[in-house]
């Protein structure tokens, strides 16, 4: 088995994972928001997504910071697994 076959897609496993960041952070944001579940999570990762709160346009904001910061995460993980 050649080491090109065990090789991930950069950009496909940032897209992937920040998918799954975004959908997890806008769940916990609307949980948060309508019944007060995990409301101290969503403030602390307020504190560094700016705008993140538990209401539907802080749960929306914070949908787009997790995105991206999933996206970078995963393309560095790939990244650093097909280097190793």
């Amino acid at each position: 088995m050649s080491n090109l076959e065990n090789r991930l897609k950069i950009v496909s496993f940032g897209l992937a994972l920040g998918i799954a960041t975004s959908v997890a952070i806008l769940f916990l944001g609307i949980v948060a928001w309508l019944f007060g579940w995990g409301t101290d999570i969503v403030n602390v990762f307020g504190s560094f997504y700016i705008g993140y709160a538990p209401s539907f346009l802080g749960s929306i904001i914070g949908m787009i910071w997790g995105f991206f910061d999933g996206f970078i995460g995963g393309v560095i993980v790939a990244w650093l697994y097909n280097l190793f």
